[in-house]
């Protein structure tokens, strides 16, 4: 028996629920490793699996986490052996597939990324999928021209957890960041993360006639969406890059094309749910060489499986700051 957060499904209302329960191991679905989780991590995707599924969740009963890090516990593909540190973000587990709100998970072995040397695997879930995905902008940016001497990146949605990992690395590289929240009590953690200009959500929130406005960003890693990045494509330097990671400001873009036209500004889009083995390899060493460790710890909020339907409903509502670190066999 081992223990996981069971979500199910009442069959007449269509209400769902969240409780830790005992599995057996008959219990977890097809896969050819099967890992000894030690931690997991909360994100927005998290939370809405929890909750209300949202169209992510296929079937009931359901075990959500879309991140764990642990120790292969039997393999039956050869990349992978008993006693091999891994971690896994994406491929759609903790939502099509059973994920790492469990003391044990089997998946897989495309999914898995050995875990990079420099990180243990509480370290890998203070990251998680929200630290990946900073990674990952930061590495489009850098692949794109925007370089530290070039100006300042913006970093909207910044105290959430991708903006506190984007933060703590861009400033690690050398580039100046200016941080966008909607909290000002905020304001000290951004700053203690590098931040050397924190901007309030309403001064870049809604868009403006004006197609081109002073040119005040050399990039951007945007968590927002709607008519914040809209306004923001409007700001970036000549020849600057947008990294588009997140939508919680809404999916829509009203925007002009006037920005990529007369300023060769580039929208890159970030996925990190499908990211091909060789660069999620690749992000992941440039974590564990780019990403400060002390930064990293003064992020983590410590959690339990008993811990999470609340935190889910928590980070549904934008009250979750940094990284939720979850211990399962706490």
């Amino acid at each position: 028996m081992f223990n996981a957060l069971v979500v199910e499904k009442d069959a007449e209302s269509g209400k769902t629920s969240a409780a830790v329960k005992g599995l057996e191991l008959s219990d977890l679905p097809a896969g050819e490793v099967t890992v000894a989780v030690e931690y997991s991590t909360l994100n927005y995707k998290d939370g809405l699996c929890i909750g209300p599924g949202a169209g992510l969740v296929r079937n009931y009963p359901h075990v959500p986490g879309i991140d764990f890090a642990g120790t292969v516990e039997s393999s039956s593909d050869g990349r992978y052996g008993v006693g091999d540190k891994v971690v896994l973000t994406g491929w759609r587990v903790g939502e099509a597939h059973w994920g790492g709100y469990a003391q044990k998970a089997r998946v897989k072995a495309d999914w898995l990324v050995p875990l990079p040397t420099g990180l243990d695997a509480r370290a890998a879930m203070a990251v998680g999928t929200a630290g990946f995905t900073a990674m990952l902008a930061v590495m489009a940016l850098e692949d794109h021209g925007v370089l530290p001497g070039n100006g300042p990146v913006l970093v909207t949605g910044a105290a959430g957890g991708v903006g506190s990992v984007a933060t703590a690395i861009l400033t690690n590289l050398g580039y100046g960041v200016a941080a966008v929240t909607g909290r000002p009590e905020a304001a000290p953690y951004l700053t203690s993360l590098g931040a050397t200009q924190i901007v309030a959500r309403d001064e870049i929130n809604e868009t403006v006639k004006r197609p081109l406005e002073a040119e005040a960003w050399a990039g951007c890693i945007d968590a927002v969406g709607g008519a914040m990045l809209a306004r923001v494509l409007g700001q970036i330097k000549y020849g600057g890059s947008v990294a588009a990671v997140g939508l919680a400001g809404g999916a829509g873009l009203p925007a002009s094309v006037i920005p990529f036209l007369l300023r060769g500004v580039n929208l890159l889009g970030i996925d990190s749910v499908m990211q091909p083995y060789d660069n999620r390899v690749r992000a992941w060493g440039r974590i564990a060489r780019d990403l400060p460790m002390d930064k990293l710890e003064a992020m983590i909020v410590p959690a339990s499986l008993s811990d999470l339907p609340d935190l889910g409903r928590d980070i549904l509502k934008g009250q979750v700051r940094g990284r939720v670190v979850v211990d399962v066999n706490a």
